[in-house]
C-alpha cells in the first residue's frame, strides 16, 4: 500500500510539473513580439477578406478599424494603412445617418486618426458636423429613451470619438458633452455594489426586487457590455488630458471595474457571457475577454493598475484569446450581436468586433512588460 501510495504521489507530482511547465511555454511563446505581431497580421487579413455584410462605417466595423489601426501603429505595415484609407474613401468619410446614435459616430475614431496622419480636414468634415449636431439638438435618442446613451455599449462607441475631436479642435466643450452623458448613462446602467453596469434599463432589478435575473439567482451583468466600458474607458483617457477636471472620474470607475472583473475571471483565463453566473453559458467569451485583456494591459502601461496584481492574469488572458484564434486567423467564440446573451455560439463563432478586440490587446501586451 505504501509503494502503491508513494507511486500515486510521484505520478501526480509529474503531471502537475508537467502542466506548468505547458502553461508556462504557451505564454512564453504567446508574449513573443514576433509571434505576437504574426498572429495580429493573420486576424487582420482573416477579417478584411470576411465581410460581415454591413456597412464599412457601421459600429461592428468601426471597433474592427480600431484594431487594425492601433496595429499599423505597431507594425508600420503599410497595406493596413492603405486599406483604413481606402474604406474612409469609399465611404466618404462619413459616420452613420443617425447624428445622436452613439454607433453612428464610432468609425470617427478611425477617421480623427487617420486626419491627425494626414491633415486634411475633408476627413473629418462630415463627422464634425453630425457630433456638434449631437451636442446642440435634441434627436430620436432623447424623445424615445430619455438620454442619448441609454445601453453600456455606448461608452466604447462615443466617448472616445469626443476626447478625439476635443484633442484635435482643441476645444473641451466636446469632453463637457461626454462629461454631461457619460454620468447619465453611470447614473442609470451602474451598479456601486456591484461594480459594473447592466447593459441597458432593462437589466435593472426595480425596488420590489424584481426584473431580469440571472439562473443562480444573481442580476445580469454581461462580459462584452462591461468589456466595451473597459476598453471605452482606456481609449477616453488616453486622449483625455491629464490636467482635465473631471478625469479623476474617469480614472477612479476604470481602477474599480478592474479590481471587480480581476475577482471574476475564470480558471482558463477567460470571462463568461454572465459575469454573476459564469455556469450559465458554456465556453469563455472572446470579445469581452479580449477587451478586459486591453483595458489590463492599458492600464499597467499607464501607470493606473498595479502590475504585481494584474501582470500574471493579463498574460493568462491573453495566452487564452489566442486560443481563441483558428489557423486561418479567425478569432472565434465571439458572442452573436444582440441586446440579450442568451444565444447559442461557440467556436466558430465571429464578429468583426471580435477581431478588433483581440488586436487591441495585442498591441498593448506588446508594450507590456513584466
Amino acid at each position: 500500500m505504501k509503494k502503491k501510495s508513494l507511486l500515486s504521489t510521484i505520478t501526480c507530482s509529474i503531471l502537475l510539473v508537467t502542466t506548468f511547465f505547458s502553461s508556462s511555454a504557451q505564454e512564453a511563446v504567446s508574449i513573443r513580439k514576433k509571434a505576437i505581431r504574426q498572429t495580429m497580421m493573420k486576424v487582420a487579413n482573416w477579417q478584411f477578406e470576411h465581410s460581415n455584410g454591413k456597412p464599412e462605417n457601421t459600429w461592428t466595423n468601426a471597433t474592427f478599424y480600431a484594431g487594425v489601426l492601433a496595429t499599423y501603429k505597431s507594425t508600420k505595415n503599410k497595406t493596413l494603412l492603405d486599406s483604413l484609407l481606402a474604406i474612409a474613401q469609399r465611404n466618404q468619410w462619413q459616420p452613420g445617418k443617425r447624428f445622436d446614435h452613439a454607433d453612428d459616430i464610432a468609425i470617427t475614431q478611425t477617421y480623427a486618426d487617420l486626419y491627425r496622419m494626414k491633415k486634411d480636414e475633408k476627413m473629418l468634415a462630415a463627422s464634425r458636423d453630425s457630433i456638434r449636431k449631437m451636442m446642440t439638438t435634441a434627436g430620436k435618442e432623447i424623445k424615445t429613451k430619455g438620454i442619448n446613451w441609454w445601453w453600456c455599449d455606448a461608452l466604447f462607441m462615443a466617448p472616445p470619438t469626443l476626447a478625439k475631436m476635443a484633442a484635435i479642435d482643441n476645444d473641451d466643450a466636446y469632453l463637457k458633452k461626454n462629461d454631461t452623458l457619460f454620468r447619465e448613462c453611470y447614473q442609470l446602467l451602474f451598479n456601486p455594489e456591484e461594480h459594473l453596469f447592466a447593459r441597458d434599463a432593462t437589466y435593472l432589478i426595480d425596488a420590489a426586487g424584481k426584473g431580469k435575473l440571472e439562473s443562480n439567482g444573481k442580476k445580469i451583468f454581461w462580459s462584452r457590455g462591461n468589456g466595451w466600458v473597459m476598453a471605452g474607458l482606456a481609449r477616453l483617457l488616453e486622449e483625455m488630458p491629464a490636467t482635465y477636471p473631471q478625469r479623476p472620474f474617469y480614472t477612479s470607475l476604470f481602477q474599480e471595474m478592474a479590481q471587480k472583473l480581476l475577482t471574476l475571471q475564470q480558471e482558463d483565463g477567460l470571462w463568461r457571457t454572465s459575469l454573476l453566473d459564469p455556469g450559465a453559458y458554456a465556453g469563455g467569451e472572446g470579445s469581452g475577454s479580449a477587451f478586459f485583456c486591453y483595458a489590463f494591459a492599458w492600464g499597467m502601461n499607464h501607470q493606473l493598475l498595479d502590475k504585481k496584481q494584474y501582470y500574471s492574469a493579463t498574460i493568462k488572458t491573453w495566452s487564452a484569446i489566442n486560443g481563441l484564434v483558428n489557423e486561418e486567423g479567425r478569432y472565434g467564440w465571439v458572442q452573436p450581436i444582440g441586446a440579450d446573451p442568451r444565444k447559442n455560439f461557440g467556436p466558430d463563432s465571429w464578429e468583426s468586433f471580435g477581431s478588433g478586440a483581440y488586436l487591441l490587446a495585442a498591441t498593448e501586451i506588446l508594450k507590456l512588460r513584466k
